[in-house]
């Protein structure tokens, strides 16, 4: 995959991705249509900041089901290494792999060396960005979707 220098907008149409998650079953975009998404792209599984990330996503979960929001993590990681770090820290959660990073390209999440940057994106009922996050503190950033997404929605 090329570097993608392209960058989405703000109310534009948030890109289909259909990968697979680490229950074996296949997401796509189109299929939460209606639905509040929260799509966030990381690095690495198990590494400090991705975990810290999760983990802190995890803890506050209950409050993205509250006000029906669904939460996707994506990395290249592959869907057992997914189903491990799943486990290893309880996270309740789909992990969705992009193996060929597809979707991180689509979603401007690729650096400049070909790896996942943190970035995250919040996407309203018609599949349109509401907002997103070009730099995310992955100790802070579960707190501040919250906060932003009780403003969007209202």
């Amino acid at each position: 995959m090329l570097y993608s220098t392209s960058m989405l907008q703000q109310s534009g149409l948030a890109p289909e991705f259909k990968l697979v998650g680490d229950d074996g079953h296949t997401y796509s975009l189109s299929g939460y249509k209606g639905s509040w998404l929260v799509v966030y792209f990381y690095p690495k599984d198990d590494t400090p900041g991705c975990t810290t990330e999760a983990c802190v996503i995890r803890d506050m979960y209950s409050e993205f089901t509250e006000m029906g929001v669904t939460v996707f993590g994506i990395s290249t990681d592959s869907v057992e290494s997914h189903v491990s770090f799943k486990a290893k820290y309880g996270l309740p959660f789909i992990l969705l792999s992009d193996p060929d990073a597809d979707a991180i390209v689509d979603y401007d999440a690729q650096n400049a060396l070909g790896g996942t940057k943190r970035m995250t994106y919040i996407v309203n009922p018609e599949g349109r960005i509401a907002k997103m996050y070009a730099r995310v503190d992955p100790a802070t950033h579960a707190g501040l979707l919250l906060a932003d997404l009780a403003i969007i929605m209202s």
